[in-house]
């Protein structure tokens, strides 16, 4: 199926790794021309050489997103370079651990600036730009919203927010032909992710033991599935679809997770 998304500029932020990675090398693949935005220049830069040099057209703009003014600054990078946005992936995040018991109020808002506030505001920035093009938004989002996970409070209210703005955003931008959706990541299989399972006394058993509760075939979601759902809800081929939150993650959080083990 073409995704009809030839040439569209589309910002990514948290681009340069895991599944930000994933969706900027299948947005490339179709056709169009993604721009990385993420605070690691050399992360940034890495993936953009790596894709340049098999003909795709990738951009990279470092930007630490958890300062507003260099939000607004990346987006009118993004302007000065393209003249428009077809559309935005808010993806850049962190599973951080700022939990209640533990944390205090510093740490629950330095988390909320690293995985909400910037949502909101490459959104807010970009907004004159996808008025223009009637492009559109994914948000991606985390289960932990949902199902909770333990010592993760700032996290998961930060998901919570993200789902709600989804719909909120669905709402006020229908009157431009803005589409709104999220997608809802369970366990995804990511550098990070890798990361935090090695923390951990056992990693191989705790990594067995999560993938046996995965309902559909008793393994991680990866990068790559969830970008080729991101790809589609920025493409014309979902024009009738806004205002959702579709959780690509094997069943885990919908399905009798007994069902894995039947």
């Amino acid at each position: 199926m073409d995704l009809q998304l030839q040439n569209k500029i589309i910002v990514v932020s948290g681009g340069a790794k895991g599944i930000g990675e994933g969706i900027v090398r299948l947005l490339a693949k179709e056709g169009a021309s993604p721009v990385i935005i993420g605070r690691n220049e050399g992360d940034n830069t890495k993936l953009k050489s790596e894709m340049e040099r098999s003909g795709a057209h990738v951009h990279a703009i470092a930007a630490e997103l958890t300062q507003p003014a260099e939000c607004e600054k990346a987006i009118r990078q993004v302007m000065k370079q393209f003249g428009r946005i077809d559309g935005l992936v808010n993806n850049a995040g962190v599973n951080d651990g700022v939990g209640l018991e533990h944390g205090n109020y510093e740490l629950f808002m330095a988390s909320l600036h690293k995985n909400l506030v910037h949502y909101y505001l490459l959104a807010h920035y970009a907004l004159p730009a996808l008025k223009i093009s009637k492009g559109a938004i994914v948000n991606i989002s985390s289960k932990t919203a949902e199902t909770g996970q333990g010592n993760t409070s700032a996290y998961a209210a930060a998901n919570g927010g993200r789902n709600a703005l989804t719909r909120e955003w669905a709402v006020e931008l229908l009157k431009y032909g803005i589409r709104v959706n999220a997608i809802v990541v369970a366990e995804c299989w990511t550098p990070l992710y890798e990361k935090w399972v090695n923390t951990l006394p056992d990693p191989k058993e705790k990594l067995a033991s999560i993938v046996a509760n995965i309902p559909l075939g008793n393994r991680m979601t990866t990068a790559e599935e969830i970008a080729a759902t991101t790809a589609f809800l920025l493409s014309p081929r979902s024009s009738h679809t806004t205002g959702q939150l579709i959780h690509v993650d094997g069943g885990y959080v919908h399905l009798d997770r007994a069902l894995a083990n039947a």
